[in-house]
C-alpha cells in the first residue's frame, strides 16, 4: 500500500471554500452558467476555482444551469460578411428581463463583427426600431443592407409590403432582406440567447427594476465591458462599409412616423379626430393635394408640403348638441309657433304634434321653465290607452293558470268564460309588460307561484 493512501492531496481546495461557494450558488448566483459563475466569483467574491472543480461542486447540490437543446436539423453554414457595415441584422426579443413584466429588447448586430446596438422598450414597436436604427447610424454611419424577419413592422405580408421602417430604409438607401426562417438571421437570434443568459442575472444582481436603469446598465456597463471584449470579432477586411450621413440628410425628417392627409377646399385637413387650418402664406391653392404629417412622440406632429414645413392651427368647431337638447329645442320651437299663431289647433296641424302634447308642454314651461321639458322617468304612470289594471290582472292570472295557451286562445277563453273582451294583440302586450311573452316564461312563473303557495 502506498504511503500517501488515505491522505488528502496538498493542492486540494479547503472544504470551507467549497461550502461557501455552494451557499453562494443557492442564494445569490442560482441563475448563472458555470463560466459566468466563475467570473463573478473571481471578480466579486475573490474566489478562484477551476472550471471542473466548480462543475463538480454545482453537481453535488443538483444546481446546474443546463444549455438549451440543440436543433436536430442540419443547415448550411453562411460565412460572415467580409467588412463591417455590409449587413446588419435586427429583431426584438420579448422577455422578463427585469421584474415580473415582459419588456422587449430591440437589437441590431453587425454580421461581420458582431457589434451590437440595443435598447429596452415596453414592446416591439415601429418607434423603437426606428430609434435603434437611428442610434446605429449616428454612431457608425449608413449601412448597406438590413436583414430582418417577415414581421409587419419591417414591411412583411401583414402590412402589404409597406411599413414605416421600409420607407425610412428606402429614403436612406438601405436594402431590406427578408429571412425565410429564424435560422437565416442566426446571428441576432444567438445574440438574444447570450443576452438572456448573461444580462438577466446581471440586472437582478444590480437590483434594476425599471427601463431607464436597464438601458443605462446595458449601454454603459454590459456592452462595453463584456460584449466588446468577449463577443465582438475582427472582420476579414478592415475597411468599413459604413457611409457617413450626407449633410443634406436629416434623421429627424426620416426616422419618424409619416402619414398623409388630403387637403380640403378651405385649406383644412383632419388628423387625430381634430381639424387643422394651414396658416402659412401660399401663392397658389393646394386643395385636393396630399400633405405629409410627421409624427414625433415628444414634439407632437409637423405638416409638410413639397419639402416645406407649414404652420398650422387647430380649428375649434362648436360642439354638437346632445339628443336631449335637440328634443327640448324642437319642443320650444313648437311653443313659439303656438305663440306666433295664437291658436293651439293651427300649431298642431302645422307641426304634426297632438294638442294634448302641446298643452302638456305649455303647462310644464309655465310651472318650471324650459328645463321642465326634459324627459322624466315616470315608470309608474300608465298610458291613457292602456287597459284597466283589473282587466290586466285577470288576463295575467288566467295565463298563469293555463300557461300553454297562446294569445289567440287566451283572448277567446276570456271572452267566453269571464266576459272580458280583449284582443290577442292586447294579451301579447300584457305578456310583454310582465315579462312572460313565451311559454317557458309562463310555465316558470306558474311553477314558482304554486311552490310559494
Amino acid at each position: 500500500m502506498h504511503g500517501n493512501s488515505g491522505k488528502s492531496p496538498p493542492n486540494k481546495t479547503p472544504v470551507s471554500i467549497k461550502k461557501a461557494v455552494q451557499a453562494l450558488i443557492k442564494e445569490k448566483y442560482f441563475d448563472l452558467n458555470l463560466l459566468h459563475l466563475a467570473e463573478k466569483l473571481e471578480a466579486d467574491e475573490h474566489i478562484v476555482v477551476k472550471r471542473e472543480t466548480l462543475r463538480g461542486w454545482a453537481h453535488d447540490i443538483h444546481h446546474v444551469k443546463r444549455a438549451k437543446r440543440r436543433r436536430s436539423i442540419v443547415r448550411k453554414r453562411r460565412e460572415r460578411m467580409e467588412a463591417a457595415g455590409l449587413m446588419m441584422q435586427m429583431d426584438g426579443s420579448p422577455h422578463r428581463w427585469f421584474g415580473n413584466r415582459k419588456q422587449c429588447l430591440i437589437a441590431m448586430i453587425d454580421d461581420a463583427t458582431s457589434e451590437v446596438h440595443a435598447e429596452f422598450f415596453p414592446s416591439e414597436t415601429t418607434v423603437g426600431c426606428l430609434k435603434v436604427m437611428r442610434d446605429c447610424i449616428e454612431t457608425k454611419g449608413v449601412f448597406k443592407t438590413l436583414y430582418v424577419d417577415r414581421a409587419g413592422i419591417f414591411g412583411g405580408p401583414k402590412r402589404c409590403n409597406f411599413s414605416q421602417m421600409q420607407r425610412a430604409c428606402e429614403e436612406l438607401g438601405i436594402e431590406i432582406i427578408f429571412a425565410n426562417s429564424p435560422q437565416g438571421k442566426g446571428r441576432i437570434e444567438r445574440a438574444f440567447d447570450t443576452f438572456q443568459d448573461r444580462l438577466v442575472p446581471e440586472l437582478r444582481l444590480s437590483n434594476i427594476t425599471d427601463i431607464a436603469a436597464a438601458n443605462a446598465y446595458l449601454k454603459h456597463v454590459f456592452i462595453p465591458q463584456f460584449w466588446r471584449s468577449h463577443i465582438e470579432v475582427k472582420s476579414k477586411h478592415q475597411a468599413s462599409e459604413f457611409t457617413p450621413l450626407s449633410k443634406h440628410t436629416t434623421l429627424d425628417d426620416i426616422c419618424v412616423i409619416k402619414d398623409h392627409r388630403k387637403i380640403r377646399n378651405d385649406h383644412t385637413f383632419s388628423y387625430g379626430n381634430k381639424f387643422y387650418l394651414i396658416d402659412s402664406p401660399l401663392k397658389h391653392s393646394i386643395a385636393n393635394q396630399k400633405i405629409e404629417i410627421r409624427n414625433t412622440s415628444k414634439k407632437g406632429f409637423t405638416a409638410h408640403f413639397a419639402g416645406r414645413k407649414l404652420a398650422v392651427s387647430e380649428v375649434n368647431e362648436p360642439s354638437k348638441l346632445a339628443v336631449e337638447d335637440l328634443e327640448i329645442q324642437k319642443k320650444l320651437e313648437i311653443l313659439a309657433l303656438v305663440e306666433r299663431l295664437g291658436n293651439v289647433s293651427k300649431a298642431s296641424r302645422q307641426s304634426g304634434v297632438s294638442r294634448d302634447t302641446i298643452y302638456r308642454h305649455l303647462k310644464l314651461v309655465k310651472q318650471g321653465g324650459p328645463d321642465a321639458l326634459k324627459r322624466q322617468e315616470t315608470p309608474n304612470i300608465r298610458h291613457k290607452n292602456c287597459v284597466d289594471m283589473e282587466i290586466e290582472k285577470a288576463v295575467i292570472e288566467f295565463s298563469l293558470e293555463h300557461p300553454h295557451l297562446g294569445q289567440q286562445k287566451v283572448a277567446m277563453k276570456l271572452t267566453k268564460a269571464l266576459g272580458i273582451e280583449v284582443s290577442p294583440n292586447g294579451v301579447r302586450s300584457m305578456w310583454l309588460r310582465n315579462d312572460m311573452n313565451t311559454t317557458a316564461l309562463r310555465v316558470e312563473r306558474s311553477q314558482a307561484l304554486h311552490k310559494s303557495a
